[in-house]
C-alpha cells in the first residue's frame, strides 16, 4: 500500500491491536492469526518485545498477500525507526514525542504516530510532520478529554490508547477519535502466555462490533 491508502486503512479500521509480550516468534504468528480471524487488520509489534524486528520482519513475510498491516511500537530513536523500516514496517509509534523519530520515518516515506498526552504535547506531535498522535494513556481523561482537545485542535488525527475497551471503544470515536490503539484489554499477556486464541479471537470481533 502506498502511504495514504495506509493512512485510509487505520482510519477504516478503527483498531490498532498492540502485541507486547516475550513470546516465542511462533506464538506471536498464532496471536496474529488469531486476531485476523476476529477481524482486526492492524497490528503493532512494541520494540519492547524481544527479537521485535526479527517478528516484524517475518510476519510482513507471511502475510504480504493479504490486506493487513504491520507496525512497530515504541520506537524511542531514529535508529530503531531505520531498522524497523528496514525489517518492512508499514507504520511506526512513539510513546512520547520524538520529532528525530518522525523526520526518519518521513524520510523513508513511513506513516508515523507521535505520542503525547497534554494539548502541548499533542500539537508539537502534529508540528513535527506526525500523521497521527498518539494520546496515552487515554484512560485518565477519558472521551471527554479527547472532545476538549479537538474543539481548540479539530486538525489532530487523534489515536487514544490505553484503557480502551469494547464496551467504551463506540465513546472515544464518537468524541472525535480517528481510530484506537488497544493492547492488554485484547491481547494480555495473561491469554498470551496461555494460549487462549479463540478468547482472542472473539475479543476481537467484540471490538469490531463495537467499532461498527
Amino acid at each position: 500500500m502506498r502511504n495514504d491508502e495506509i493512512k485510509e486503512f487505520i482510519k477504516s479500521e478503527k483498531i490498532i491491536a498492540v502485541i507486547r509480550a516475550d513470546l516465542k516468534e511462533e506464538l506471536f504468528f498464532k496471536a496474529v492469526q488469531a486476531l485476523f480471524e476476529g477481524g482486526i487488520r492492524c497490528i503493532e509489534i512494541t520494540m519492547t518485545s524481544p527479537n521485535a524486528l526479527a517478528i516484524i520482519e517475518n510476519l510482513k513475510k507471511e502475510w504480504e498477500r493479504k490486506e493487513i498491516l504491520i507496525g512497530t511500537g515504541t520506537v524511542l530513536d531514529a535508529t530503531t525507526c531505520r531498522l524497523a523500516v528496514l525489517a518492512g514496517t508499514d507504520f511506526i509509534v512513539t510513546p512520547t514525542l520524538l520529532p528525530e523519530v518522525v523526520a526518519t520515518a518521513k524520510n523513508y516515506g513511513i506513516v508515523s504516530m507521535c505520542g503525547g498526552f497534554t494539548p502541548t504535547e499533542l500539537f508539537h506531535a502534529w508540528q513535527t510532520g506526525a500523521d497521527f498522535v498518539k494520546l496515552f494513556p487515554a484512560s485518565v481523561g477519558g472521551p471527554e478529554y479527547i472532545k476538549a482537545i479537538l474543539g481548540p485542535l479539530p486538525h489532530l488525527s487523534i489515536v487514544p490508547t490505553g484503557g480502551i475497551s469494547h464496551e467504551n471503544a463506540r465513546k472515544f470515536l464518537d468524541a472525535g477519535a480517528v481510530a484506537l490503539g488497544v493492547g492488554g484489554n485484547l491481547v494480555s499477556k495473561k491469554l498470551l502466555a496461555s494460549e487462549n486464541y479463540n478468547l482472542i479471537t472473539e475479543t476481537a470481533q467484540l471490538y469490531k462490533s463495537a467499532v461498527s
